[in-house]
């Protein structure tokens, strides 16, 4: 990608040099009215004028230009650099997710300290001056874990999620009279910053089509955030999601790219909403990753160039703001969509469609961009199922114009230029990119091999089932669970040992008598040839790479969901460990434990680690893995993800400052999957490293 024209501030030291702009897709919502001056503006009022299509604020007509930011992608320490770049870029307002499994990781057990203060990060737009979209799920998809759903709802395996299922409503129901409290004194019409709040995501794109389940989340809304607060839907502008996502008393958006027929979009959106302003509620300029596939991105020129024009789309309107209200698009034939209302069986309102069947005027149209991606960290990436199964990369970048690391990227300077002609930008520079360092490179060693340590990962110890169970059934939510058996026969000649497809979820490491036997994949091999002797130990360490985020798959059980067999023969009386690792690392593991003795040069699952010091400041930097498979790393404890170089595209992780330690020693821990390079170091750079290889990474120091 192209460098950055932004100011660069090194952090002191060698190897200075400017951090490349690699981000996320960017995520704009644009909103405008027409002059309206009846009456006396009532204070802190913002809602729909159906007559005028347009949304009121304060009783004054109102458009807002908006970013989405996603602040459980964020270390909560660069809340705030990160919402003050988008708020000079010139954005009013932010859209916000809220990641329903990020706050109750078991039933009724909640979290809302340190990165997950959600109240905190509302509170920081309000001071920053930015205005809020609020979208609270219960299911977000945002390409997160499972939609934003907890892996306990699949505690329950037969339950229909997204639907009116008593027990899938009995959850959402107890999650909301959590959450929405801590939003009722944020919303606008209370003297807070949250001018709109959107039910569920994409219904329409969900098989089950329930309007029951529409109709409960509404009133649960209603009655716990009061009448006044202006509560929307959004689905694609199919007619078909149009169908099944909407409900009358919820305001109906539709979302479409930029190579969407502007006018058949906003005509599908004026098929459910005759009257109001028209709103492109996820307009995408760039896209995220998936592990084996291309970097994305989208050239900044494009994306410009295509605001530029949906913009002059308004400007024959008394425009000040970014806008798209009042533009002057007749005889767009709409045809393709059917007559009449929703089929939700909602009364009719006034139909847009006349007799002619045209659409006579678009107005008030709003479009949204991601503005910040951010970072993946732990095991919070999801998943899509194109065909197959696609788990995402650790780094959401989404080549946004705020980079991962949040630095303003060439995309964002000619956003900011296109927005200067529509409206005053806010007074003042940009703030620059935050410093980056190179530590360079950090030798490691291996401490044990995983199967080493049960003992100090697994400290419930195993659970006993004559055939495999499944993350869920043993109430695992992330991470890994090792299965253990023993060979039921001598195998003097290699014997095929497999499963049936999609029932290794999502990869399974094997190892017999402690050796690596190779790799099972849910989307790639599910075979492995073995030989051994009876009752020789088989471990199958079976890693979740995230669950499916969008779709009907979004019930999306992890581990083994059916038996391995040795040649078509079924294996049975399993161990089954469950690991928390991030739990044993957080407490210091195993930089503060004894040494262990270990096999050198085995391959398979095994930790390493290492330290190092930074001189006397933290910077944020990138730390690259080469020679290395694919794991896990934390440094100082904290989960910074998968990396995966030898699947690609992403070959750095983005390691905050914030994580590290100034003056004393930085703790590294490495978990490696498939086996470690014959001098285990890692690099680290002040800049990431995209669509590399094996073939052309740094190779390590001799």
């Amino acid at each position: 990608m192209a460098a950055s024209t932004s100011r660069f501030i090194p952090c002191p030291g060698p190897a200075r040099r400017p951090a490349r702009m690699e981000l996320p897709a960017l995520t704009l919502l644009l909103a405008a009215g027409l002059l309206h001056t009846q009456g006396s503006p009532p204070a802190h009022s913002f809602e729909l004028d159906y007559e005028e299509n347009c949304f009121r604020k304060d009783g004054a007509p109102f458009r807002y230009i908006s970013g989405s930011i996603h602040y459980a992608r964020v270390p909560r320490p660069a809340w705030r650099n990160r919402l003050l770049k988008m708020y000079m870029s010139g954005l009013s307002a932010v859209q916000v997710y809220v990641p329903w499994n990020y706050h109750e990781p078991l039933p009724g057990v909640y979290d809302f300290s340190g990165d997950r203060d959600v109240e905190a990060f509302l509170d920081l737009t309000a001071e920053l001056g930015l205005l809020v979209i609020l979208r609270p799920g219960p299911y977000i998809c945002a390409e997160w874990e499972m939609g934003g759903l907890p892996a306990w709802l699949l505690w329950k395996p037969d339950i229909v999620l997204r639907s009116s299922d008593p027990a899938y409503l009995a959850a959402v129901d107890s999650w909301l009279h959590v959450l929405l409290p801590k939003i009722k004194p944020r919303l606008y019409q209370h003297g807070g910053n949250i001018i709109s709040v959107q039910v569920e995501n994409e219904y329409g794109s969900y098989y089950a089509c329930d309007y029951e389940y529409l109709r409960h989340l509404l009133g649960s809304f209603r009655a716990l955030l009061g009448s006044e607060v202006l509560l929307f839907t959004t689905d694609s502008a199919r007619a078909e999601d149009l169908q099944c996502g909407t409900l009358r008393g919820l305001y109906a958006t539709v979302d479409f790219g930029p190579g969407s027929n502007v006018t058949e979009a906003f005509g599908a959106q004026r098929w459910v909403e005759p009257k109001g302003p028209l709103v492109n509620s996820e307009y995408y300029t760039g896209w995220l990753d998936y592990w084996g596939e291309a970097h994305a991105s989208t050239s900044s020129v494009r994306v410009a160039q295509g605001l530029e024009d949906m913009l002059q789309l308004g400007a024959s309107v008394n425009m000040q703001v970014v806008s798209l209200w009042g533009t002057q698009s007749r005889g767009m034939m709409l045809s393709h969509l059917p007559t009449g209302s929703r089929q939700e069986g909602a009364v009719p309102r006034e139909p847009l469609l006349e007799d002619v069947g045209v659409l006579t005027e678009l107005s008030g149209v709003s479009c949204r961009y991601m503005f910040h991606g951010g970072t993946n960290f732990a095991y919070w990436s999801g998943a899509d199922f194109k065909d197959q199964y696609k788990p995402v990369t650790t780094s959401y970048d989404y080549d946004a114009p705020l980079s991962e690391a949040g630095d303003p990227t060439e995309k964002l300077f000619a956003i900011r230029t296109v927005i200067s002609k529509f409206q005053p930008l806010p007074v003042g520079p940009m703030p620059p990119a935050t410093p980056k360092y190179a530590y360079g490179w950090v030798a490691l060693q291996k401490y044990a091999d995983l199967l080493d340590v049960l003992d100090v990962l697994s400290l419930s110890g195993p659970i006993q089932s004559q055939f495999p169970l499944t993350f869920e059934a043993i109430k695992q939510a992330h991470g890994f669970v090792l299965y253990r058996t023993q060979l039921p026969r001598d195998l003097p000649d290699p014997a095929t040992l497999g499963a049936s497809p999609h029932r290794v979820c999502d990869r399974g490491y094997v190892m017999l008598q402690k050796e690596y036997q190779g790799t099972l994949e849910r989307e790639g091999q599910t075979t492995l040839r073995v030989m051994g002797r009876e009752g020789d130990t088989l471990d199958v360490l079976l890693e979740n790479m995230g669950r499916i985020s969008f779709g009907a798959n979004v019930s999306d059980f992890k581990g083994l969901l059916g038996n391995l067999s040795l040649d078509s023969s079924p294996l049975s009386n399993w161990l089954i460990y469950p690991l928390d690792i991030d739990s044993a690392v957080q407490q210091g593991w195993p930089h503060a434990a004894l040494p262990k003795p270990s096999s050198r040069g085995r391959a398979g699952p095994a930790f390493y680690s290492g330290t190092f010091k930074t001189p006397g400041i933290t910077c944020d930097t990138f730390v690259q893995f080469p020679g290395w498979g694919k794991g896990q790393l934390w440094i100082n404890g904290f989960n910074l993800g998968r990396y995966w170089p030898r699947r690609g595209p992403q070959q750095t992780l983005f390691v905050p400052g914030s994580v590290l330690h100034a003056g004393h020693p930085n703790n590294i821990t490495v978990l490696e999957l498939e086996g470690a390079p014959p001098t285990p170091s890692l690099l680290f750079l002040d800049q990431p490293l995209f669509n590399r290889t094996l073939s052309h990474s740094t190779a390590a120091p001799q």
